[in-house]
This record gives C-alpha cells, structure tokens and sequence, in this order.
C-alpha cells in the first residue's frame, strides 16, 4: 500500500501550538502516514514560497489545522498562511484534487475554517477529551481504511431459495460443514477439532462460532473433547447443499 504523504499547514501562534502540531506529525509519521512540517524540513536560508508551493502541489493531501489566528491570516491574505490558501484556492479552481485538504479544527469553542473552506467537512481535535476519536478518523481518511464500510447488495429477498443458495467459498458454516460431512463419507465417526481448524482459512475465534451457529441449528453435536459428529439434520444439511452425491 502507498505511504500518504500530507502537508501540515498551520499557524506560529505559540510555542505551545507548535509543539502540538509537532506532536501530531509525530503521530502521523507512527501510524503509517509520512507528515511534512516545516519545523522538520526548514532551515535557516531555504526559500519558504518554494517549499509551500512544492509540497501543496506533490502531497497527497494537506491538513490545515485551524487555530482563530490561521482563519485570521487565511481570510486576509497575510503571511505564509495566506500564501499557502492563495495557492490551494487556485487548485480548487481548477477543481484538481479539491478533495486532498482536510481542515483540523484546533481552537476551542469555536468551528470557524478559512472562508474557501466552509463547504468541506472538518475533523474535531480541539478537545482533548475525544482526540483520539479526531485522530483515528483522520488516519483512516488519510490511510483509506474507514471504520465502516458499505456492504455487498445481497440477493432479492423474493428470488426462490434454490436461486439464492450461497457459493460454497464463500460460505464459511458451509466450509466447515463440508469438512465433517468429507470425514464422515471417509468412515469417520467425528472430525478432531484441531483437524478442522488446520483445514480451514478462518480464525479460531469465527470457527467456534460457526461450530455454535452449526449446533444451535441440530447440524452437529460436539463432544467433551470438541470432536465435531454429525447429525441427521446434518445429513440432510449434506445433501440440500450438494456437498454430497443424494
């Protein structure tokens, strides 16, 4: 997967202010994302303009952390803050990549983003008490990796049941269920739990599940020792889904 590489702009309001947005790159860099802040890559000598309107342009993306003196300079023009929102306005108005900045909401009791930002939704890490909510959504953003996602559509609840049967591979109670009843067509009485858990790609923790969810609908009995047995619903099981010849 490629490594997000993202722009931090901010404000010098105070030493203390810098010293959070430094801790936030550092944050950033640990968890997989590779931050660029000018307290890292300036030095006394280098030419600002260039090293805002080079990484503004290379970076995946650019989080503006939003403090009421960044809205200040942003909105008038002024300094390097109002330089750097001269330049993201005019990618905006080219409309490329206008989805690569994040505003970060830093001041408290307060909401407010530069003007050309209004429309964009922001990240909340002005209270501490639920950074680490702000955080996390954040790097899921910039790691394309969020907390929920949209599930597959799924087969009309109308279509008959033979037409809806589920794929074999993508079945795991049928996975499960077609290693007893193989043990069982071999002249097996039961399928040795641990057995089981080698032949198949799950974790332990999904194939007691499904081993519940089998027992609960009468598919299997498990013994003391977790051997896995048959039953006869379990036959009929068998046959229903073809995992043998009828």
């Amino acid at each position: 997967m490629k490594i997000p590489k993202v722009f931090v702009s901010y404000s010098h309001d105070s030493q203390a202010h810098k010293k959070w947005v430094l801790d936030l790159a550092t944050r950033l860099c640990n968890s997989g994302v590779d931050a660029v802040i000018d307290q890292w890559e300036l030095r006394p000598g280098d030419d600002l303009p260039q090293f805002m309107e080079h990484n503004l342009a290379t970076c995946d993306y650019v989080l503006m952390v939003c403090t009421a003196k960044y809205v200040q300079r942003a909105n008038g023009g002024l300094g390097g803050v109002g330089y750097e929102k001269m330049i993201v306005t005019s990618e905006l108005m080219k409309g490329i990549s206008s989805n690569k900045v994040i505003p970060l909401i830093r001041q408290e009791g307060t909401r407010d983003v530069p003007t050309f930002l209004k429309t964009k939704l922001f990240i909340d890490l002005s209270k501490s008490d639920d950074f680490e909510f702000g955080f996390d959504e954040l790097v899921r953003t910039l790691l394309n990796a969020p907390l929920y996602k949209k599930p597959e559509i799924g087969n009309s609840p109308f279509q008959s049941i033979e037409s809806s049967q589920p794929e074999k591979t993508a079945d795991a109670l049928l996975e499960v269920m077609a290693i007893v009843v193989a043990d069982f067509e071999e002249g097996e009485n039961y399928s040795d739990y641990g057995a089981v858990l080698r032949r198949i790609s799950i974790s332990r923790i999904m194939l007691d599940m499904l081993i519940e969810e089998a027992k609960e609908l009468g598919l299997i009995r498990q013994d003391s020792d977790g051997d896995l047995r048959l039953t006869k619903k379990g036959k009929f099981y068998a046959i229903e889904h073809k995992l043998v010849d009828a």
